[in-house]
């Protein structure tokens, strides 16, 4: 087993997740945890995860420094190699100029811990604090263009530390330089599968189930996304007829959504779903409201209310939460700062889970993971491969205030994206693709006439996990073409912008 002590990074899971792949237990807890609860958890090795706060200031979050003395190997990873350097007795200072987003290793001395890793391999930097000098019997391992001390060991002792993150994506070799680690300096054995994880996710949900009235059924939302896809049918798997999927139809969903997510439960996943149709109570809630915080509130809140009507007194909640969901809306075992708002982390349902009343299996695992779950159940691809869809539907595609008017333009322009990549055969090698309709208008020229009409932005990313994403370099031709029949098909657009930024500093949705 790996333990992980998360000091609030947005990736700390993610490096659970990637610990897994190898086919390793991986356990996150707290940065507070005591060396004896760490030695009680007999680890093959610990990590020391990423995090927003700096090692120069009063209150940052320190470790037991009886931790590093437990005798199994310890990486740090950003700040993880940050406050290893600084309580060993070295000095780490803020930058002149932060460094985030791709930088090239150079070795400086060879190490197990690089086995496999080419000089020039591209690795992914987000800091601004930085080791400028390290402690005694410490030597520098790689630098960058950037970093002079990008990767570190100890002469003697198995600690390292890494300022870049290797479990993000874009570090072309991060899993091997984890592998290294795990299997061959901490040597963990690699016995863990997601079998394991459906198995233990089943019988959980069972005792959940079982300590309740015996009337409690178990109640969870679907929209049709892989998400809530997987966790209706886990939950059909655990429980039967005692767990009942509700759609509710928010008005703010793709054209022909939800008659095809009616459709697909039924025919593809013998599971009936209640249907709820409360478009007009959520556009009338968001009339007049622009600020995208206060539109995922209110889409929570109202779904919390309409969603509640269908839950008993003594029923439980199953949500189809990700680890992704989690981070950026609150903390989970660390500090971590709150990027925005997701509509199953509103104040109703928080206070549900302080009751003991919600279930969510998913909440631990990332969209790739979730999908080979999906796998093992026996979801069809279809259903499994679809392209994500944020819970809060167009209203974050929408910047600015949602109206019927506005909603018909995008899901046009939507269907003709989805249309055309589809077409291309690019869908399923894209994370997500779509069409942004912005608060903004031109002047174009249409049919010698001068226009006055909206901008829609196209949006595709590639990404793994939702964690760090960059944008697909489509082809001109597909580019043009979708451009075209969004300016000529759809009324009301008279001009289509490409958004070529990544995750981070962007986040992959606009809103």
């Amino acid at each position: 087993m790996i333990v992980i002590l998360d000091f609030g990074s947005q990736y700390a899971q993610l490096i659970a997740r990637k610990v897994r792949a190898l086919h390793v237990y991986a356990q996150i807890v707290p940065y507070t945890i005591s060396a004896s609860e760490v030695a009680r958890l007999s680890p093959h090795g610990l990590i020391l995860s990423g995090g927003p706060a700096s090692v120069t200031d009063p209150d940052a979050p320190r470790i037991d420094p009886g931790i590093l003395n437990l005798g199994c190997p310890v990486l740090g990873i950003c700040y993880g190699m940050q406050l290893i350097v600084h309580l060993l007795g070295g000095e780490v200072r803020s930058q002149a100029h932060s460094e985030y987003g791709r930088a090239h290793l150079t070795y400086v001395e060879p190490c197990d811990l690089f086995e496999g890793v080419p000089v020039g391999s591209v690795v992914w930097m987000s800091h601004n604090d930085a080791a400028v000098k390290l402690p005694e019997a410490w030597q520098t391992l790689a630098r960058t263009e950037g970093c002079e001390q990008v990767a570190v060991r100890h002469v003697s002792r198995p600690l390292y530390g890494l300022q870049f993150h290797p479990e993000v994506h874009h570090s072309r070799h991060g899993q091997r330089i984890l592998r290294n680690f795990v299997v061959k300096i901490c040597k963990a054995p690699r016995t863990w599968r997601m079998r394991d994880y459906i198995a233990h996710a089943i019988e959980e949900t069972r005792q959940r189930l079982a300590a309740a009235p015996p009337d409690a059924r178990i109640v969870g939302a679907v929209s049709g996304g892989v998400d809530s896809t997987v966790l209706a049918t886990l939950m059909h798997r655990a429980v039967g007829e005692r767990f009942v999927p509700v759609f509710v139809d928010n008005g703010l969903l793709r054209k022909n959504e939800a008659q095809t997510v009616r459709e697909n439960f039924r025919r593809l996943l013998g599971i009936e779903v209640v249907f709820i149709d409360a478009a007009d109570q959520f556009l009338a809630a968001l009339r007049g409201v622009t600020d995208p915080e206060e539109k995922r509130r209110i889409i929570g809140r109202l779904f919390v209310e309409v969603f509640f009507r269908e839950l008993r007194e003594h029923d439980l909640l199953a949500q189809g939460t990700l680890y992704p969901d989690v981070i950026e809306s609150v903390s989970v075992k660390g500090p971590s700062a709150t990027i925005k708002t997701h509509h199953n982390r509103v104040r109703e349902i928080l206070d549900l889970m302080e009751q003991g009343r919600v279930v969510e299996p998913l909440r631990e695992l990332f969209k790739d993971e979730v999908r080979e779950l999906g796998k093992e159940l026996g979801i069809p691809h279809e259903l499994l491969w679809r392209q994500p869809f944020p819970g809060p539907g167009l209203a974050v595609r929408i910047l600015g205030e949602v109206t019927e008017e506005r909603l018909a333009i995008l899901r046009e322009a939507d269907a003709i994206v989805l249309e055309e990549v589809k077409a291309a055969g690019l869908y399923h090698k894209i994370w997500q693709s779509f069409a942004v309709l912005l608060p903004v208008k031109a002047v174009g020229v249409m049919g010698d006439a001068r226009t006055y009409a909206n901008v829609d932005a196209l949006r595709a990313v590639d990404s793994v996990d939702g964690m760090t994403a960059d944008f697909v370099r489509l082809p001109w031709d597909l580019l043009a073409r979708i451009a075209s029949r969004i300016i000529n098909e759809v009324a009301g657009v008279n001009r289509v912008v490409y958004d070529v930024s990544s995750k981070p500093p962007s986040t992959i949705e606009w809103e």
